[in-house]
Parts: structure tokens; C-alpha cells; sequence
């Protein structure tokens, strides 16, 4: 079985360390975790992980988040894979930090990586981690906030939070959505 794992983010260095750039974290873990490299493909840097008898394919998509539909929908047909195993890492202001909820479905809540998704894919019932950034913002500084690098309290809860970003991910490919939903969305 094969899954397609989407960190969302932007690329350059520029945004390498801000919130909006927690989906490419998990994944860059995952990875590392699992003694993947990255390889430049068509729309994104891909790797692949065997786990379990499951080939997760890992995408950071080199689209800019606006455009992360082009890159998804590319690689969905290019790797053939199936609508339910298709697993999008995206960052959310309206959970605390560190805090992630596993959903099925969903609208794009104003992001804009998941608009583009929506869009492309022409529908929203698709699995994502949504990977709590805070909204600790003053009103109108959305924008700065999410391409704001995070606070040295943050950075130090960061590891862990990440390790369990990427157990949600080896559990949504062995026991499925619901089960990791029912896991990791009480904790």
C-alpha cells in the first residue's frame, strides 16, 4: 500500500524556521527518523519510507503554499495513489501550539495550502494533521505571525511535538484515519 505524505511549506531559507513551515518539519523528521533522503522531483522534493510493509511517499511541495494543489495533484496520479491515502501535515492557528487533531475532511479554514489543495483536487475529504502554531497575534498580523519565526519556549517543545506528528503518520498508515483520530485526537 502506498501513501502520499504531504508536509506543507514554503521553500527558501527565508522560510525555513517559521510556523507556516511545520508541515516540511514533520516530514524532514520522518524522514531523517527513518534514514530517507530527499530527491528533487517535478513540483516538490520527495522521499520515500518503507514502514510496516507500506511505502509512505513524502512530499514537500517546492509550489510555494499558495500552489501546493499543483504538486499534490501531481504526485497523487504520478504514484498512483489512492484518494483515502492521501495525508496532508498542515500548521493551524486555531489549536495551541504543539496541539494536533487528525481530521478526514474538512474546509481549508482560511489556509491557504489547503485552498489550493481543495481546488485542484476538486473536493476536501482528505486527511490532514493539523499541527497547532497558537494565534497569540494582534489583530490584522496574521500574516507576520505565520511567517514568524517561533519563540525559544517553542523551539525547546518542538522535538517532541514533531515525534508524535510522526507517530500520527505511521499510525495513519498502519491502523487507519479513525483509530489515529480516536489516538492522538484525545490527547
Amino acid at each position: 500500500m502506498k501513501y502520499l505524505i504531504v508536509g506543507l511549506g514554503n521553500i527558501g531559507a527565508e522560510y525555513a524556521e517559521t510556523r507556516h513551515n511545520i508541515g516540511f518539519k514533520v516530514v524532514d523528521a520522518f524522514a531523517e527518523a527513518s534514514g530517507a533522503t530527499f530527491s528533487t522531483g517535478r513540483y516538490g522534493a520527495v522521499a520515500e519510507v518503507r514502514y510496516k510493509g507500506r511505502t509512505f511517499i513524502l512530499l514537500k511541495p517546492s509550489t510555494y503554499m499558495n500552489l501546493s494543489g499543483k504538486a499534490v495533484s501531481y504526485w497523487m496520479k504520478a504514484e498512483n495513489i489512492p484518494d483515502e491515502n492521501l495525508f496532508v501535515v498542515v500548521d493551524d492557528i486555531a489549536l495551541p501550539f504543539g496541539a494536533i487533531r487528525i481530521r478526514m475532511k474538512g474546509s481549508d479554514g482560511g489556509h491557504n495550502g489547503l485552498k489550493s489543495i481543495n481546488e485542484l483536487l476538486g473536493r476536501n475529504d482528505y486527511s490532514r494533521l493539523r499541527f497547532g502554531i497558537g494565534g497569540d497575534f494582534p489583530r490584522g498580523m496574521q500574516v507576520d505571525y505565520v511567517l514568524g519565526r517561533w519563540t525559544d519556549e517553542e523551539l525547546r517543545a518542538m522535538p517532541e511535538r514533531i515525534e508524535a506528528a510522526c507517530e500520527a503518520i505511521k499510525a495513519f498508515g498502519t491502523i487507519g484515519v479513525e483509530r489515529t483520530m480516536n489516538f492522538f485526537n484525545k490527547k
